[in-house]
């Protein structure tokens, strides 16, 4: 919090002495009309301004309102930053107690405007955090405070004032603040963990450094000795990284680290001079996935469908997988040219789900899409797509543009699949 607030508040200094004076002296001209001392009181109400000045000043950092972070740091109560909330509360509470003989009270004063203090960080007010390690960093200065003060009325033969009262007084002002506090954070605070964020972000930049190192690694065994890597960008997708590798001789992207391959695409799009016939391209294509698509290819079927003629014809070379005849998610798809250069590829490495048994046939789902078997455009194709976030057998049903989807378990008409 202090050291937030050292380095995020502007004119930190100023503003304290400002406070002060104005707090000083109402204070002391109050006391001295009443006729009672004035120094102590006037030292507290200072440096409670000063406690108001560093901790709710508006200033350049903070999380979204009403948020706090609930992260633990490995060095609690070690780190400079603990030790400096600790001295924060420490001394007003130290002030309090010897103007007010109730130690246990005055400790659970402090420990709730603590608390206060961090619900109005929460609320809102502009570059400031709630943090939950501030708050027991803070009541732990509160409390050795308090006992500093309670040593220092023993060793001056002062004893407390009604201890029995001050005990009764201050549990239950304890007990008051944590349940108002908590049930403030359970109904309206979003918790976030701040330390947990800032390890996930070093562990990217160091997942950064060996994703680059390993989508190089692939763009020079996809497009061959000689390629250099250009720049490099990425993308994080919950903890994955998304990473595009830019080359002299076109583009590849891959996910990190699942270490698999989603595109890449040749600069050199136009089909190299050659002279392989349909097999040899087929063969050529298999040689490439089983090296770099060997979940894919398992179990798959592979489709050649060559366009053009002549040495500078591309085929385009597919491999689906079908489980009790419903094709699977999965995906791979490659441009290979005559010369059996692979040109470029898209895939999409999915694991076979465990889907319901098909119970509607062709003629059935065709029925139930009222698109009658026969009719020309029309097509069905028996699939596996995610219905409202589950894998389901589907009957895609249609042509010319237009499809009805086909539950092929339940025979329903279903939307939003993928």
């Amino acid at each position: 919090m202090i050291e937030a607030s050292l380095s995020a508040v502007p004119g930190l200094v100023v503003s304290v002495l400002v406070l002060a004076v104005l707090t000083a002296a109402p204070t002391a001209l109050v006391a001295k009309a009443t006729g009672r001392p004035w120094p102590l009181r006037t030292a507290l109400a200072v440096y409670l301004a000063g406690i108001l000045a560093v901790t709710l000043l508006p200033g350049h950092a903070g999380l979204q309102p009403w948020q706090c972070d609930t992260g633990a740091p490995a060095h609690l109560f070690t780190s400079a930053s603990s030790l400096l909330n600790v001295a924060l509360f420490a001394p007003g509470a130290l002030l309090a107690v010897l103007l007010f003989p109730r130690p246990v009270t005055v400790a659970a004063a402090f420990a709730t405007l603590s608390a206060a203090v961090e619900l109005a960080q929460s609320a809102g007010i502009p570059g400031r955090s709630c943090s939950v390690t501030d708050l027991a960093a803070n009541g732990t200065g509160a409390l050795l405070g308090s006992l500093l003060g309670a040593l220092w009325l023993h060793l001056r033969r002062r004893p407390p004032g009604r201890p029995l009262r001050d005990l009764v007084g201050g549990t239950s002002l304890a007990v008051l603040a944590a349940l108002l506090v908590g049930g403030v954070f359970a109904s309206r605070i979003d918790r976030v963990d701040v330390v947990a964020m800032d390890e996930h972000r070093r562990d990217l930049a160091q997942s950064a450094v060996q994703a680059d190192e390993w989508i190089t690694t692939v763009a020079e065994g996809v497009f061959g000795s000689g390629t250099r890597v250009r720049e490099t960008a990425s993308a994080t997708q919950g903890r994955r990284l998304r990473i595009t590798a830019t080359t002299n001789r076109g583009t590849v992207t891959g996910i990190w680290p699942a270490k698999t391959l989603e595109s890449a695409r040749s600069s050199t799009v136009r089909g190299d001079e050659g002279s392989l016939d349909t097999s040899d391209v087929a063969a050529a294509a298999a040689r490439f996935a089983h090296r770099w698509f060997p979940q894919n290819v398992k179990g798959s079927r592979q489709r050649v469908r060559c366009t053009g003629d002549g040495p500078t014809r591309v085929c385009a070379v597919a491999y689906r997988r079908y489980v009790d005849e419903v094709m699977m998610p999965m995906r791979l798809d490659l441009a290979v040219s005559a010369s059996g250069r692979v040109l470029g590829f898209t895939a999409r490495t999915v694991d076979d789900p465990v889907l319901a048994r098909v119970t509607v046939d062709v003629a059935e789902a065709e029925a139930l899409a009222k698109a009658p078997a026969g009719s020309t455009g029309t097509s069905a194709v028996l699939l596996a797509a995610r219905v409202r976030g589950a894998w389901r057998p589907v009957w895609l049903v249609g042509g010319g543009g237009r499809h009805v989807t086909i539950d092929a378990a339940t025979g329903e008409r279903v939307a939003g699949t993928a």
